[in-house]
């Protein structure tokens, strides 16, 4: 099959399209046709090497976290999926590669796609939709009344997340430039704040959850604009030691996020406030509460560009320039 591959770990480093082999199914999986995927700064930092210490992959691998398509076979265990369904999914974790024709998947991973979209609107979903699902849902438990300030309202998590927590009661804040505030009102944002000219930390205060994807300062400001027991539920680090309890690192790992996390634990607890690092995770049944969600037009896609296959290394440096409205994806339409 054709794929996109990572030959070397390497900063910026170019992705080559290649032959590689078919993939092997196992008994609880679910062999995909690709139909379309979708790029993420995580696949940057994955062929960066910046997750190599808890997520070693061995090189030449293959790209990719988002996908949809059609199922080909299923394993002798699998009963849920049969071939020819429409599917979407996130691989987890050391069995991604969705920059490529077929895939094999654990079909707890995989849900049937929202029957209202498209292959490659379905495509731009599992990986925002399930870190908005985690954090807003499952960690923060966001009830109706609580305020809710998610960082970068127009890119691909923001743009899901502004989305769910108004389904679920929240006012929202958010952050983004002059050029995007429409649309992030168009979702459902209440309170808009052009990054480029104010400072949030002026203007939020009391809030119940603040989700931050943005750098260590933006991080420390953060704090300030939680309410006393609020939380503060980073997906862009630093990681903590539940994060790697989770994924059974060593002791010497579990020091590493211990040690990287103090500063921020320690202003937390000073201030009063929860801190708690996201990684998300693999959830077939979560994608399927999602495309209830897509199909009864709560929440909708944003996609800002469609590249063909032949283009994914563009499409990610594309990605890499910061400028996306949502998510940018890769059709394996001819």
């Amino acid at each position: 099959m054709k794929a996109f591959v990572v030959d070397k770990y390497k900063k910026k480093g170019a992705l080559r399209l290649a032959d590689m082999p078919d993939p092997r199914m196992g008994a609880d999986d679910v062999l995909v046709r690709i139909q379309a995927t979708a790029v993420n700064l995580l696949d940057s930092k994955v062929r960066d090497g910046e997750f190599k210490l808890f997520l070693p992959y061995r090189p030449p691998f293959v790209l990719g976290h988002d996908l949809a398509g059609t199922v080909v076979s299923v394993g002798v265990n699998v009963r849920q999926f049969k071939a020819g369904d429409e599917v979407y999914a996130r691989p987890r974790d050391h069995r991604a590669g969705t920059f490529a024709e077929f895939i094999a998947v654990d079909a707890a991973d995989v849900a049937l796609k929202p029957a209202s979209l498209s292959m490659e609107q379905a495509a731009s979903i599992p990986l925002v939709g399930l870190t908005a699902w985690q954090a807003l849902v499952e960690v923060g438990k966001v009830k109706p009344g609580q305020k809710v300030f998610i960082q970068a309202g127009s890119g691909g998590v923001g743009t899901f997340a502004i989305q769910l927590a108004k389904h679920l009661g929240a006012t929202v804040a958010t952050t983004t430039s002059a050029a995007n505030i429409d649309l992030v009102k168009s979702l459902g944002a209440d309170v808009v704040i052009d990054y480029k000219t104010q400072d949030f930390e002026q203007v939020l205060s009391g809030y119940d959850l603040v989700l931050n994807s943005q750098d260590a300062k933006t991080l420390a400001k953060s704090l300030n604009v939680l309410k006393p027991g609020g939380k503060l539920i980073s997906i862009s680090g630093p990681p903590d030691v539940p994060f790697a309890r989770s994924l059974g690192l060593s002791l010497f790992l579990r020091f590493v996020t211990r040690m990287l996390s103090r500063g921020v634990l320690k202003k937390a607890k000073s201030r009063g406030v929860e801190y708690s690092f996201l990684f998300m995770r693999a959830e077939g049944q979560q994608l399927a509460q999602i495309a209830k969600l897509i199909d009864s037009g709560v929440i909708r896609s944003v996609v800002d560009e469609v590249f063909p296959f032949a283009q994914t290394a563009e499409a990610l440096a594309y990605v890499e320039t910061g400028r996306a409205k949502g998510k940018v994806v890769v059709t394996f339409k001819s």
